[in-house]
């Protein structure tokens, strides 16, 4: 049985998670915008290259030395030498890929520090990203000249402890011939115009969860009052969908 996806008031409190500054960028909605980016710094590359040239240095010198060791230890029996140039060699070889992630960790070190202003600002624009679902249309051109208009859900889901990121679904394709472009670009405005109403019921059910959230939490931490101020934005948010229900559908 699959898992339901968290609903608005169990995400009231969750902050966006800093995958989607990396591998979970391209699912971030196009309304959110983009993080600002972190300057390619040369002393990186001169580190992990560093770490990449000590890297295979160590493992041709770990095998010479276990040869030597091994050829000289038995054509004229193992001295202490030959034990210890083995033992060298394979402790050469069995650690060489820690040169790299020592130039790894050294060189994100230097770049928190030397970027710690752009990374503060990177936190704070993950913080302002509200975790409800997004709808947005896209065409592309195909290889036969057709065009495609496709709908794309950005669901957010649970990632960590009070964290979530974006997964991205396309939900609809519809493929049109690229000599009706009038009749394209109209129906891809009817269906941007939809996917926008569907975004902003999303974003007003969230934003009913998270006042009653906050109201119901009056400013305590505790794990017993959370979970009360959730199951009140969770009743806030019923109670507004069931009023919908009730209400009859507007007629143009």
């Amino acid at each position: 049985m699959m898992a339901q996806d968290p609903g608005p008031a169990e995400l009231v409190e969750f902050t966006a998670d800093e995958r989607l500054l990396a591998e979970d960028a391209a699912n971030l909605p196009e309304e959110v915008g983009r993080p600002e980016t972190i300057p390619s710094s040369p002393a990186r590359r001169r580190l992990v290259g560093a770490g990449a040239t000590l890297t295979g240095v160590s493992l041709l010198a770990g095998i010479a030395l276990i040869l030597l060791g091994a050829i000289d230890g038995f054509s004229s029996g193992f001295a202490v030498l030959d034990v210890v140039s083995l033992a060298l060699g394979i402790a050469m070889v069995g650690t060489h890929w820690g040169w790299v992630h020592v130039a790894e960790a050294t060189a994100d070190a230097i770049e928190a520090r030397r970027n710690s202003e752009v990374l503060g600002r990177q936190r704070q624009w993950l913080e302002t990203i509200k975790p409800y679902t997004r709808y947005e249309v896209r065409t592309s051109v195909e290889d036969d000249g057709s065009i495609s208009i496709v709908r794309v859900r950005h669901r957010p889901i649970r990632t960590g402890e009070r964290r979530f990121s974006f997964v991205r679904e396309f939900e609809d394709r519809e493929v049109h011939s690229g000599e009706e472009s009038a009749a394209v670009a109209e129906r891809a405005e009817v269906l941007r115009r939809q996917a926008a109403l569907d975004t902003e019921r999303e974003r007003g059910r969230f934003e009913l969860a998270a006042d009653a959230y906050e109201t119901a939490l009056l400013g305590r931490t505790d794990e017993q009052q959370r979970l009360a101020a959730r199951r009140a934005a969770a009743q806030a948010l019923s109670d507004q969908i069931n009023v919908n229900l009730r209400e009859p559908p507007l007629v143009e």
